[in-house]
């Protein structure tokens, strides 16, 4: 055997011995991993929720028992989705024992904005007294009232974990600048207070009251609520402002609902967005003598337009008294009550 043939057999003999190292090295690594892997995954079994996940997706907790849900069966009358995939809620198309199950471990608080001003005031023991056993019922909530009579508030026995919160605010001659002043106060409150103590927040009406559950099913980034008065008619007969002059114009042709202004509501940074814009645009056409044709309620519907709710809110959220309950409205959860505008409004 020549050396040449010698160096080659102990070249192939060095690497035959090098590869069987290196194979029974990565053996052991692998099946080490693998135990690994194997006792993290039976760790995660019973912990397959993910706080920093909550976010991005619902989680529910275990055990939880309701109906099944169905994509056959459900309400078949009205509709429940808009054309941007927004849930629209209505009475029958949702769970309310799963949704509180899935947001009462995330602790959330909610704040509420509602203005007595003049003589609105007497509506207002109605509104917190109905709020008591409607509105996010086991959840924190945090009453805001805006109103130029703090001393008339009234006393109302609220459970733990709510408290109302009285702001003094100037009267005025005209109920459209109480109106149209609602969005700045907003504002204002989300910047200095707001913020820091909720995560979602509604503005209601105070000439309103509830009758039934206003919960969880409502929480969203960006909340409206559909008008009773409108939700059968067509676009072409919604109120909105007609005058291209005024930042709160929608054109003939354009428009997808016609919202409440007043009941909307969602994340406090969402509605903060809102009331800062809408509060400017207003402001603006005021200096070019502009007042649009409701308000607030006006530059609410071109905002919520331009910048589509994540949810909907069906009329059983802002019913009017004074209407008959339509086929279609299964439950009245909130509504304006029957009222003289004659007798409250400074102006009327």
């Amino acid at each position: 055997m020549d050396l040449l043939t010698v160096k080659v057999l102990t070249v192939l003999l060095l690497s035959a011995l090098l590869l069987g190292v290196l194979y029974s090295y990565i053996s052991q690594t692998h099946r080490f991993v693998s135990f690994q892997l194997q006792d993290v995954i039976a760790d995660t079994r019973s912990a397959e929720v993910h706080p920093d996940s909550h976010g991005l997706h619902l989680v529910a907790p275990e055990h939880v028992r309701y109906k099944q849900p169905s994509i056959m069966q459900g309400r078949t009358d009205v509709v429940s989705v808009t054309p941007w995939l927004a849930p629209i809620v209505w009475e029958g198309t949702f769970n309310p024992v799963l949704l509180d199950s899935i947001y009462k471990p995330q602790n959330i608080s909610i704040a509420a904005t509602v203005f007595a001003v003049g003589k609105y005031i007497m509506f207002l023991k109605n509104f917190l007294e109905t709020a008591e056993q409607h509105f996010f019922v086991g959840f924190k909530v945090h009453i805001y009232v805006f109103t130029d009579r703090p001393k008339e508030v009234p006393q109302v026995k609220m459970a733990a974990d709510r408290q109302l919160t009285v702001r003094s605010v100037p009267s005025s001659n005209r109920w459209q600048e109480i109106s149209a002043r609602r969005m700045e106060l907003i504002q204002t409150l989300i910047e200095q207070t707001a913020h820091s103590d909720a995560d979602y927040i509604f503005c209601l009406d105070v000439d309103s009251q509830f009758h039934g559950r206003w919960g969880t099913e409502s929480l969203g980034g960006l909340v409206a609520v559909i008008h009773p008065g409108y939700y059968r008619d067509d676009r072409s007969r919604f109120p909105y402002e007609r005058r291209p002059q005024s930042r709160a114009y929608v054109a003939p042709g354009e428009g997808d609902f016609y919202y409440c202004g007043g009941a909307f509501g969602g994340l406090m940074q969402e509605v903060h967005l809102l009331a800062k814009t809408c509060r400017f645009n207003f402001e603006a056409d005021a200096k070019e003598n502009i007042e649009a044709a409701w308000q607030e309620e006006s530059h609410l519907n071109r905002y919520m337009w331009l910048n589509k709710p994540s949810k909907v809110l069906s009329p059983e959220y802002l019913w009017q008294d004074f209407k008959s309950r339509n086929p279609e409205i299964h439950i009245i959860r909130f509504s304006g009550v029957v009222k003289n505008y004659a007798e409250i409004r400074p102006n009327a």
